[in-house]
């Protein structure tokens, strides 16, 4: 499976290529796809490219809701 670094994920941000990827609890997702993912934007609380483990914690939903979405690779965070 595909490692993504933070600075590898950020370029998948929606905005610099089409492809969305978000990280969460070390599993990269793709959410291109996905109608909630405009432009690499969340309804205006998140951007695409970056880890999401810790801002889950405020999000309305559950993390359940990573299940719809493919993984494409691993998140390895050395800092």
């Amino acid at each position: 499976m595909r490692e993504f670094t933070p600075d590898g994920l950020a370029k998948y941000n929606g905005k610099d290529r089409d492809e969305i990827y978000v990280a969460y609890n070390g599993k990269v997702y793709d959410v291109t796809n996905s109608e909630l993912w405009m432009a690499g934007d969340h309804q205006g609380m998140h951007e695409g490219g970056i880890d999401l483990t810790e801002e889950m914690e405020e999000a309305p939903h559950e993390e359940d809701v990573f299940n719809e979405f493919e993984i494409i690779g691993i998140f390895v965070n050395n800092h």
